[in-house]
């Protein structure tokens, strides 16, 4: 049997039992579902960076952003109010569009 004690998506465990395989899971509390969100969020980022092709890529992706709904429903928010947050970031501060690298700055 292998091992994987991780988070996993909804229907994960009817896909396994359609199978025909045996499985085991478990309901996490708050406090360990964000530390498990956060373990999978560092999982698809990595598989985003091996990513070898645009479908791969958006793939990859596309788990991200389903993980980044997950976090602002465990917050209380929804990604629309990130958005809005992210938005006004971008007002003031800018996005990641220029490319600039920043090498250093005097003090």
């Amino acid at each position: 049997m292998t091992t994987y004690n991780k988070l996993v998506r909804d229907h994960i465990p009817k896909i396994i039992e359609s199978s025909g395989k045996k499985f085991s899971t478990r309901i996490l509390s708050e406090e360990e579902y964000i530390t498990e969100l956060k373990n999978k969020s560092f999982e698809e980022l990595e598989e985003y960076c091996n990513a070898g092709t645009r479908d791969e890529a958006l793939e990859e992706l596309a788990d991200l952003l389903e993980i980044m709904h997950a976090f602002a429903k465990s917050h209380g928010a929804t990604l629309e109010e990130v958005e809005r947050i992210r938005l006004k970031k971008a007002e003031e501060r800018g996005g990641f569009e220029e490319k600039i690298f920043l090498m250093e700055v005097e003090d």
